[in-house]
């Protein structure tokens, strides 16, 4: 039966040395409940690093036996791993660059080398436990690269990787040297999860922009496959922060807090020591409040947590300084015998304390400068069972996409930080229960069992559709299976497009010309006399010609318009006008102003629109704006508007490669058919086709007619090859 193995940095139990010994401390993190029932179940297990440096060997069998009793796999890391791995490249490069703090990463080669050293550690492990139909399903930005190490080990296995912080724009994304290698191991899931659309959508841009993937209704179309990437807002478990709300453990430590502070109101920070958490900001922020609003002072108190976190780290040692400096200040220019502005723990509290905070506060101030998702805005309004409370959420938290009914500010705006705090403090109890009814209903249903249930299924449909949509590999057996069918047959057509399929394209199309291995290669194909070899081309043909028109070839040109057997003139499929260019050639010259780096080729019964030089994005947004105006003015009219790589062409409508295909077939019948092709264009001819012929589709896992599929022009050229 196929399992289910789950990867990520840390396991849900971490690993502590005491003076008892080796201890066992379960995580009580949202990621740990929510897949507390998969992990267990028979025969799947949870791969991860126990939290602790070992140096003994039977330390770590200890502990392997002891974990794989609750369905855990331990990666043991070295000492120089954790330096190198995570505390660098993990958390010194791509923590800063995905939260938006370029000005503190560090890009250093040697914390890379430990990054795909560690990623492979951990492709070892996860290899131990999986089988090839198993399913594996990775977290988070310490294992960008596993997913592509786990494809190329098991091609077959079902892998889905989830981000939890966010995806940052292609203009950061692009400061890492290694971007390519990172995305290009993002892209060996078959389904990629990020909390928000906007994360995603910077994932795809990333993906046309450094890798040149393209990507419709957030399916990337690789070389091999098609990667499906969805937005999975990740919830927590309500009933647990509901219930311990409500229960006497939680009204007891409320009761102490209140007896404490007396009839003060309470506003709330909880967070983890990081400069992405904007903690600084709301200091500042509270301070402002009592400056404009006197009438708090001494009515209001900010109760202010912070979890230590990597406080020997430099920027979160200065961090620290300056919130300790703040709170310092604060308290010092307004404390009274009774009163003091700021209560600040710097520590971390049980969880049933946590409860009682979310509990006697009035208001959570929620305000990261930048975070993938931040549960403590939902276990706030979890928390909230009475109907009173006010959460301020940060618009660039992951959670504000979901509770609009907060608060939402700019974390860097102040003054709308205080007016918040000021409007939370006054609003009427009837506002606030409508927002925290509304909210509790969200955070209630989109909880984190829900968030895994739609993520396992969308991972298995997105296995299902990749089979929909991509051909089959031309596998070594098929391979020659086709060879031995091509040596039998008397009589063999061979139906080969040009660009992307026995060349690479260039981002000029003029100098895409045949090199000598190519010009060899058509050559000896054609010597052979039960050979009929045609290239079938959306090329011009006085290129064609120029190109290769000394080699005895069959030539089909422009998609079917022109013709050409081997020693014979060129022909016209049929009488075809092309009066039709005055009116349509503006409007492509539009599009080339404002769109740079494209430009129009104008050939014999067709206009081209070519947008490859262009920016990926903007030439992506342009053609398809194109398209549609295109379209527009071609309705009711002979024409028709084809979709190449990175090309749109205008031409006339029932002549394309197939119906030349077709001719070819009846004039030249063969006992053997091969056709390769790399674009819709070659969709026409596939089509033509009998259902015996050998079709070929290149460079594209896309959906296709296509019997067989293959990565590139070099396979291609393996395989004709494979012919002589």
């Amino acid at each position: 039966m196929p399992k289910t193995i789950i990867v990520s940095n840390r396991l849900p139990t971490k690993v502590l040395r005491t003076d008892a010994g080796l201890t066992f401390q379960p995580s009580e993190g949202g990621l740990a409940t929510g897949l507390g029932s998969i992990y267990r179940h028979e025969g799947n297990a949870w791969v991860g690093w126990p939290g602790l440096f070992l140096e003994d060997a039977a330390e770590e069998q200890y502990i392997t036996e002891a974990l794989r009793a609750d369905s855990m796999a331990p990666v043991f890391l070295t000492e120089s791993e954790i330096q190198d791995y995570y505390e660098g490249f993990s958390n010194s490069t791509l923590w800063p660059t995905f939260h938006y703090f370029p000005q503190f990463a560090t890009y250093e080669a040697a914390h890379w080398a430990a990054y795909v050293a560690v990623n492979e550690k951990f492709c070892a492990a996860v290899l131990a436990q999986a089988g090839p139909e198993d399913t594996i399903w990775v977290h988070d930005y310490q294992l960008l690269l596993l997913p592509a190490m786990l494809r190329a080990a098991r091609p077959d296995c079902t892998i889905g990787f989830f981000l939890h912080i966010p995806f940052p724009s292609y203009e950061l994304i692009r400061v890492l040297p290694w971007r390519a290698e990172l995305l290009h191991g993002m892209l060996g899931a078959d389904l990629i999860g990020f909390h928000t659309f906007g994360y995603m959508r910077h994932f795809l841009s990333a993906v046309a922009h450094l890798l040149g993937f393209p990507a419709q209704n957030g399916l990337i179309e690789t070389p091999t496959r098609t990667v499906l990437v969805d937005a999975f807002p990740m919830g927590i478990d309500y009933e647990r922060y509901a219930e311990a709300a409500a229960s006497a453990a939680a009204q007891a430590h409320e009761a102490v807090y209140r007896q404490a502070l007396g009839a003060g109101r309470v506003v709330l920070s909880i967070d983890r020591l990081d400069y992405t958490k904007g903690i600084a900001q709301r200091l500042l922020a509270f301070e402002q409040l009592l400056v404009r609003y006197p009438e708090w002072v001494g009515q209001v108190s900010l109760i202010m947590v912070v979890v230590p976190s990597r406080d020997q780290v430099p920027q979160y040692a200065a961090l620290k300084q300056e919130i300790d400096e703040l709170v310092g200040r604060l308290n010092a220019r307004y404390r009274t015998i009774d009163w003091s502005p700021i209560h600040y723990f710097y520590r971390s509290f049980p969880f049933d304390e946590l409860a009682s905070l979310y509990r006697l506060a009035e208001v959570a101030l929620v305000t990261p400068l930048r975070d993938g998702m931040n549960l403590v805005a939902k276990e706030f309004v979890a928390s909230k069972a009475d109907g009173r409370g006010v959460l301020i959420l940060s618009e660039r938290a992951g959670a504000a996409r979901e509770l609009s009914d907060a608060l939402v500010i700019n974390p860097t705006d102040l003054d709308a930080l205080v007016e918040a705090l000021h409007q939370a403090l006054v609003m009427p109890a009837e506002e606030q229960a409508q927002r925290l009814d509304a909210m509790r209903a969200l955070v209630r249903r989109y909880n984190v069992f829900s968030w895994t249930k739609l993520f396992m299924n969308q991972l298995t449909y997105s296995k299902i559709k990749q089979h929909m949509l991509a051909t089959d590999m031309l596998s070594p057996a098929a391979t020659d299976e086709l060879v031995a069918a091509y040596r039998a047959a008397p009589q063999r057509l061979l139906l080969l497009d040009y660009d992307g399929t026995l060349a690479p394209f260039h981002p000029n199309p003029q100098r895409a010309e045949p090199d000598q291995e190519l010009r060899l290669l058509l050559r000896a194909l054609t010597e052979d006399p039960r050979n009929r070899v045609v290239v079938i081309s959306g090329r011009d043909r006085a290129t064609l010609a120029r190109w290769l028109g000394d080699l005895p070839l069959d030539f089909i040109a422009e998609h079917g318009v022109w013709l050409r057997p081997a020693g014979e003139e060129w022909q016209l499929f049929q009488t075809l006008k092309n009066d039709w260019m005055r009116e349509l050639r503006p409007v492509l010259d539009l599009y080339v102003a404002r769109t740079a780096g494209s430009f129009v080729e104008t050939k014999d019964y067709s206009l081209v629109w070519h947008f490859r030089r262009a920016d990926a994005e903007l030439g992506a947004v342009r053609a398809r704006e194109l398209l549609a105006h295109l379209n527009f003015m071609t309705s009711n009219t002979d024409l028709q508007v084809l979709e190449g790589n990175k090309v749109l062409e205008i031409k006339n409508a029932g002549i394309n490669k197939g119906a030349a295909a077709s001719r070819w077939l009846a004039q030249f019948p063969a006992d053997f058919v091969l056709a390769i092709g790399d674009d819709r264009t070659d969709e026409d001819t596939f089509r033509a086709l009998p259902p015996a012929a050998y079709t070929i589709r290149v460079g594209s896992g896309a959906r296709s007619l296509a019997r067989f599929h293959l990565a590139g022009v070099a396979d291609v050229r393996a395989l004709l090859r494979r012919l002589l």
